[in-house]
């Protein structure tokens, strides 16, 4: 399953990783291996399946996003991609998701906004007109509950 070097290193890779110009080399000093180790120990993780990617979390009311929803788009199943590819070429769209099955049985494509003044309802009607799609629902964020990974070690 893991070997003791595996585990090591997984324990500092589901946390938060240095912002540093060479961050595995980082990990390898705490471990005890060099910065080529760490990173072909993490290659072996994926390739096992154990891990499936390394990914950022923005605390987004730190940089400056202080205003965030969730748009619900009802798609027609056949312009699901196009207008998923729409939707992520904004900015503004941290992440966006297709939900198999829809929500209220219509409301396919998910996307998460972030803003840092009130122009949200501008640029949702902009994004509904270069898509076509008019049937959307905004989800204000009334409260934030998690922001943190699963830790495993």
């Amino acid at each position: 399953m893991f070997t003791e070097k595996e585990k090591k290193i997984a324990k500092y890779i589901q946390g938060d990783i240095s912002l540093e110009k060479r961050p595995f080399k980082r990990i390898g000093e705490e471990v005890g291996l060099n910065e080529a180790e760490v990173i072909s120990a993490i290659n072996n993780l994926k390739k096992k399946g154990i891990i499936r990617k390394i990914g950022a979390i923005l605390r987004h009311q730190k940089a400056g996003l202080t205003k965030n929803v969730m748009v619900i788009w009802a798609v027609p199943e056949e312009k699901c991609e196009a207008v998923g590819n729409v939707l992520a070429s904004y900015g503004e769209i941290t992440h966006c998701y297709e939900r198999i099955p829809p929500f209220e049985g219509k409301y396919n494509l998910f996307a998460m906004m972030h803003f840092k003044d009130d122009n949200l309802e501008k640029l949702i009607q902009e994004i509904s007109l270069q898509t076509g799609i008019k049937d959307y629902m905004i989800l204000e964020t009334e409260e934030e509950f998690k922001k943190s990974s699963m830790e495993y070690f």
